[in-house]
Order: structure tokens, then C-alpha cells, then sequence
């Protein structure tokens, strides 16, 4: 794996862990596509750093739990600001 790759795997890592962003905020933060942040991530930092790779588990897992209340808060406001456009 080249350096500059390895050095963006570990950048990612910690800024998931320092801020608790989603991939996709982490991909839209830094202008890369959400599949090199989740292969970044998920695949390479694996191998890269065990215990680095661990940390941001966790917060994936936190973000996985969480979808679904997500998905009905963005939801009911959509619905929210279609009514008050009426």
C-alpha cells in the first residue's frame, strides 16, 4: 500500500474518532466519494492499524444504531417544510 494512501486511512481514522462523523460527512469534509472513505476505513485501516481500526468501529457501530432515528427525524422535518410552504 503506498504511503500517501496509508497516511489518508490514518487521517480519516482520526478524525472520525475526534469528531464522530458519519462516512459521508467524512467523505463530503475531505472531497473524496463515500466508497474510498468506507474502503479507507473498513478494508485498509484494518490491516494498517488493528487498534485505530477498532476506535472507529465503534463509532460506525453507533452511526449503524442510529440510522433508523436519523431517517425519521430527516423525514418529518422534510414534511414539516412542505406544510409550511403550503
Amino acid at each position: 500500500m503506498r504511503h500517501q494512501i496509508q497516511t489518508r486511512c490514518i487521517m480519516l481514522a482520526r478524525h472520525i474518532i475526534e469528531t464522530g462523523d458519519t462516512v459521508r460527512q467524512t467523505a463530503k469534509r475531505f472531497g473524496l466519494s463515500k466508497s474510498s472513505v468506507h474502503k479507507d476505513i473498513h478494508d485498509r485501516l484494518r490491516l494498517l492499524h488493528p487498534g485505530l481500526f477498532e476506535e472507529v468501529q465503534a463509532v460506525m457501530n453507533f452511526h449503524h444504531q442510529v440510522r433508523h432515528l436519523r431517517g425519521g427525524e430527516a423525514t418529518k422535518a422534510r414534511w414539516e417544510r412542505l406544510r409550511q410552504q403550503q
